[in-house]
């Protein structure tokens, strides 16, 4: 089990408190969704929804980045 998984409603990393998915996470996703990249994007996608419910409007391009712009 990771260390670096999101905290609600900042969505800050628990492992590191950087902004969630933080490096360490993104390099575990990737290693987890090796054989499932459609599923890693669906993931990271429904996340970042939740995540456009708990932070301040305004963040919607820079959470798209921080999501799924790293994949």
């Amino acid at each position: 089990m990771s260390l670096h998984v999101p905290t609600r409603p900042s969505w800050a990393c628990a492992g590191c408190g950087h902004a969630w998915p933080c490096s360490d996470s993104r390099q575990q996703l990737t290693i987890e969704y090796a054989d499932a990249r459609v599923s890693l994007s669906i993931y990271l996608a429904t996340n970042m929804v939740e995540a456009m419910t708990d932070l301040p409007a305004g963040h919607g391009g820079d959470l798209r980045w921080r999501f799924l712009g790293w994949l």
